[in-house]
């Protein structure tokens, strides 16, 4: 029985003494981060005060056509991805009806032309008759005769602009995006055939900023442009225009800020909803010293921070200056090299 007790104080002295050495070893590494983490050395940094904004890629020029009236699509010149130039002809309605539509109105006005060449000759010389009733009604038959004239030639004009309204053509050059009728043969409404397409040259980065933060950008400033979709290179974009309402659809009240690419970002095969951030430098200081704004404390005789002198914390008095973001400048006080604790 004695063995036994002996034993089990043994077992009850190991497990103690192991958890001891566990606990210290503990203790010395949370100590050890904790002392890495609490200090920082001085040095001389570059601060900032950046603003981030987000938004997607968009273009200056792009259109959505359509016919303006319905018909049967007898031709279709493109399909998506097709480069077209300014004023390409890219679609055809059937134009037979609407051509012989306006032979028959240039006949008509050829029949009202002549009989209004036949009228006047019949009536001229009523005109400067004795009589001032011979003398009106010889003036309302070559007015109604003129109007009568005027209506087939505004109906022979009106044909004309049908038939050029069934050629659809492209008011700028671009990339064809879409094509929802691409075959021809078949029967469509306005509302049922759209084309569209976008000028790549003209795109740009279109970001959102609340109303606290678009009083501090003016058109002409920098900002620094990372896409997501290469997330590794960075791209410089200039403020083109900042909207002066709000922009409509969103949540808060925000603002458009357009920013054009430059010649390396023009460059990029972009497409339209491609999404990126950019930085803008609001205010920066080069080559001040700056410390994290927790290492900075205050009592009734003014800022201070614990700084290691000779192996020992000493307070010792500053002057703070400018904050930028999570720093601090520091004017006076201390020098480069110093290691302060939080």
């Amino acid at each position: 029985m004695i063995k036994f007790l002996k034993r089990r104080w043994y077992l009850v002295l190991i497990v103690i003494a192991v958890t001891l050495f566990i606990f210290i070893q503990n203790r010395k590494a949370a100590t050890s981060a904790e002392k890495k983490l609490s200090t920082y050395k001085i040095k001389k940094e570059t601060l900032k005060e950046t603003l981030s904004l987000s938004g997607e890629i968009d273009a200056e020029e792009k259109a959505v056509l359509r016919f303006q009236t319905s018909g049967r699509l007898v031709w279709v010149g493109v399909k998506e991805g097709d480069i077209v130039n300014k004023y390409q002809t890219i679609a055809t309605l059937d134009q037979r009806d609407i051509k012989n539509r306006l032979g028959k109105y240039l006949n008509t006005y050829a029949i009202q032309r002549n009989t209004f060449e036949q009228t006047k000759d019949d009536n001229w010389n009523d005109q400067y008759a004795l009589g001032q009733p011979i003398r009106d009604e010889a003036k309302r038959i070559l007015e109604s005769n003129q109007h009568s004239l005027n209506n087939t030639v505004l109906d022979v004009e009106y044909q004309n602009l049908a038939v050029e309204y069934s050629n659809l053509w492209t008011p700028i050059e671009g990339v064809i995006t879409k094509v929802s009728t691409p075959f021809a043969g078949v029967n469509i409404t306005p509302a049922g055939s759209e084309f569209e397409i976008v000028n790549p040259k003209t795109v740009f980065l279109s970001v959102t900023a609340e109303q606290s933060d678009v009083v501090l950008l003016k058109e002409g400033m920098e900002g620094e442009i990372v896409f997501d979709a290469y997330p590794d290179k960075t791209f410089t974009g200039v403020i083109d225009f900042i909207s002066f309402s709000p922009k409509t659809g969103e949540t808060g009240t925000v603002y458009q800020v357009k920013l054009l690419l430059d010649e390396e970002g023009q460059k990029l095969p972009l497409k339209l909803a491609m999404t990126g951030d950019v930085e803008f430098i609001l205010s920066e200081k080069r080559n001040v010293l700056a410390v994290p704004i927790q290492f900075v404390k205050k009592d009734d005789e003014g800022d201070y921070l614990m700084r290691e002198r000779k192996g020992k914390r000493e307070k010792i008095y500053v002057k703070r200056g400018e904050e930028f973001d999570s720093k601090v400048e520091i004017k006076n006080g201390v020098g480069v090299g110093d290691v302060v604790y939080d």
